[in-house]
């Protein structure tokens, strides 16, 4: 596919047409498979000629839906993004809604590991990003933040989530075996330095398997603690996650 464009693709060119095994085209069944290919097979299956054969139809097809594999790509991440934020609904307890929201978007990127390092840092410019943008900001405006602050705390804030999902999501797309052992990597081998040399890792000797768990719940509590402190009115609700 070419690399031009940026704009959408025309209505009049997006008609649902079956493929060769009588299965309807659409750009929904077009971003299913994307996922599917990426999941099974990385992201280098992210093609118009895989996808072709995947779908059973003409790889020319995929022009009537999307402009090329970048148009797809955004749309695959959106997708994700919508998955992540299906149902939720932003409660009374501002910090809580924050909590619950940060936790969907890390759970979609984990539920597809491998389309998450292509996906995590782009911006889609589509529904489910402006949904997912206009929901987080919201909580923000209501929890009395002004319209600058609230932006800039919610940047602050997805950006702290994305970070830490694409690096779990990561670390789950690799073979199980090195994940086990990456996994571990650090704890085994700062057990193993020399004491009089690092008495720092030698004090926190027996602690040291925390280092192979993810720090998301931490940086998630620690983002919420900061943005509950600087609410207006003195504080806001104190962000209490679950116990250690």
């Amino acid at each position: 596919m070419t690399d031009a464009a940026d704009e959408r693709v025309p209505h009049q060119r997006r008609r649902r047409r079956p493929t060769r095994s009588g299965t309807l085209l659409s750009a929904e069944l077009i971003v299913d498979c994307a996922l599917r290919l990426i999941g099974e097979h990385g992201p280098e299956a992210l093609s118009v000629r895989r996808l072709g054969a995947a779908l059973g139809c003409d790889p020319s097809a995929v022009y009537r839906y999307f402009r090329n594999t970048d148009d797809l790509l955004l749309a695959v991440a959106d997708r994700i993004i919508g998955d992540s934020m299906r149902g939720f609904v932003p409660g009374p307890d501002w910090v809580a809604s924050l909590r619950e929201m940060g936790r969907r978007v890390r759970d979609g990127y984990l539920a597809h590991p491998r389309a998450a390092a292509l996906a995590s840092y782009r911006v889609t410019r589509r529904e489910n990003e402006f949904h997912s943008v206009e929901t987080g900001v919201g909580i923000l405006l209501g929890a009395g933040f002004p319209p600058a602050r609230a932006l800039r705390l919610y940047l602050a804030f997805v950006d702290t989530v994305l970070g830490h999902a694409a690096l779990d999501a990561a670390t789950l797309a690799l073979p199980a075996a090195q994940r086990e052992t990456d996994r571990w990597a650090s704890p085994l081998a700062y057990r193993s330095v020399d004491a009089a040399e690092y008495p720092v890792l030698a004090s926190v000797r027996d602690e040291l398997d925390i280092l192979a768990e993810s720090s998301f719940e931490d940086a998630l509590e620690l983002v919420l603690a900061a943005l509950a402190a600087q609410a207006p009115g003195g504080g806001g609700r104190p962000a209490v996650g679950p116990e250690t």
